[in-house]
């Protein structure tokens, strides 16, 4: 079996069961831009019909015919663990018309006739009936490989970009594309996602600009733009793409992961940070950046409670606890940790009659009412109460 053959049942593997219980759609998208119509797919969250007051992200996938089953497919397998958050997917299918759809002027090398009309199909149609139709955030990703690579930067050279994050797989860069990127990138005023990659086996030629447009990227001072380059070995043209979604879509939402070991250990641990106020900020960073309000995982709950036990800064504690009721409301949580706070702050008594109070709370991670309870008992046999 060659290695593409591999690499495609790998997808396979991972990407049918996985979108087979989400919410496929298939729809024909009359264009009046274009003068034709466009077929297109769908791919909703899992949990879009349980959450109607949720937004989300929209990942829009160029090629959509062989490029949207394993984009979706990963979207939906990292989403399911929490390390992205739960977005909509978009395939435009383009199977023999790539060519045209991605077309531009050889004077000025910019999108021209059935280029310039799919240009705006994307920016004047495209999204703005998803935004009318579904519930989606204020932040989009955009997808291509090679021609359509080289497409979606087009994007990103108008004043205000659409599209926040940019996915290119092998790009076939137009003539000046390299110079006029790294110049909107230079000069970005918000923040940015880009994401390019290559194989050790890919088109020769393609590499060679895309290598030369790496060194570029790499001298770009601008803090708005985070750059991820990669260049896969033993990869092909084709087999990369399998290697390089996962990585693009986990790189742009590193920060909405939960609090990693690395910065259990190298942040938390510090004396010198307050850990409840890197949970906020943490928090409240992941809303400004993708435009979604996410709640406070047990996970990060219980390393920021581990980090205030290992240094012994009780008084994280405080804002800890606020925060705990506000996100799990009846449960043990914002108790334990307000108890934990009276118990080593000097206010044992106090601390007991909180343990007691947690009795009829729902039960939450370890902690439930016999945990609870023989914590109370603890302090009153140590206190004579």
């Amino acid at each position: 079996m060659t290695p593409m053959k591999r690499l495609l049942l790998l997808l396979m593997a991972i990407s049918l069961p996985i979108v087979g219980s989400s919410q496929i759609k298939h729809e024909s998208f009359s264009s009046q831009k274009l003068g034709e119509t466009r077929q297109i797919k769908i791919q909703l969250p899992r949990n879009y019909e349980k959450n109607k007051e949720k937004r989300y992200p929209v990942v829009v996938v160029l090629d959509g015919d062989y490029l949207f089953e394993p984009v979706a497919g990963m979207v939906d397998y990292y989403s399911y663990w929490e390390d992205v958050p739960e977005m909509i997917v978009v395939g435009i299918n383009q199977d023999g018309i790539r060519t045209e759809d991605t077309s531009y002027s050889e004077n000025n090398f910019l999108p021209v006739d059935k280029g310039a009309k799919f240009f705006e199909f994307i920016g004047m149609e495209l999204l703005a009936q998803l935004d009318q139709k579904y519930r989606t955030a204020n932040f989009r990703i955009i997808v291509g490989h090679d021609f359509t690579a080289n497409f979606i930067n087009y994007y990103l050279l108008k004043q205000t970009p659409i599209f926040q994050g940019y996915v290119n797989l092998s790009p076939d860069l137009a003539p000046e594309m390299a110079d006029r990127l790294t110049n909107a990138l230079n000069n970005a005023e918000s923040k940015k996602w880009y994401y390019m990659a290559t194989g050790s086996d890919d088109i020769p030629n393609l590499k060679k600009n895309i290598l030369s447009f790496d060194n570029q990227l790499k001298n770009i001072e601008n803090e708005l733009v985070a750059y991820k380059f990669q260049d896969f070995e033993d990869e092909t043209h084709y087999s990369l793409v399998g290697k390089a979604i996962p990585s693009a879509i986990s790189s742009m939402f590193e920060i909405y992961r939960p609090i990693s070991t690395k910065d259990y250990n190298e942040i938390l641990l510090q004396t010198s940070v307050s850990p409840s106020q890197f949970l906020a900020e943490k928090y409240n960073s992941i809303e400004e950046l993708y435009g979604i309000q996410k709640k406070i995982s047990i996970n990060d709950f219980m390393a920021v409670y581990k980090a205030i036990e290992k240094t012994r800064n009780w008084e994280e504690y405080k804002e800890l606890y606020k925060m705990a009721f506000d996100h799990y409301p009846g449960t043990m949580l914002g108790t334990f940790f307000e108890a934990r706070y009276e118990e080593e702050t000097g206010n044992p008594k106090k601390a007991m009659r909180i343990y007691q109070n947690a009795y009829g709370q729902e039960k939450i991670a370890f902690i439930d009412t016999d945990f609870m309870l023989e914590k109370a008992n603890s302090i009153k046999k140590d206190f004579g109460y």
